[in-house]
């Protein structure tokens, strides 16, 4: 394998656990917090509203946009360490 395809397929590996890693992230938040774990949450207010139901209505669309962000930021950083990036 060449060093082009090499440093390919290492960059792609990375990118996909970062997007693993992300989506876990998201999967524990929207399904775990605002579903699986809801009684639990539902114990402890947040804002007037049981936690549960806020992770359920609100908490999980602000943890999908910070994740959008934390994404950006991580792509760059790889992006710059294969030298991928687009010229600014």
């Amino acid at each position: 394998m060449s060093d082009t395809n090499a440093a390919a397929a290492a960059y792609w590996k990375e990118n996909v656990r970062i997007l693993l890693s992300l989506l876990a992230v998201w999967f524990v938040v929207s399904f775990g917090c605002g579903i699986l774990f809801v009684d639990e949450l539902d114990k402890i207010q947040f804002g007037g509203f049981p936690l549960g139901f806020w992770f359920a209505q609100q908490g999980s669309i602000y943890t999908f946009l910070i994740l959008i962000f934390v994404y950006i930021s991580k792509m760059n950083k790889l992006d710059h360490k294969y030298n991928v990036h687009e010229e600014e």
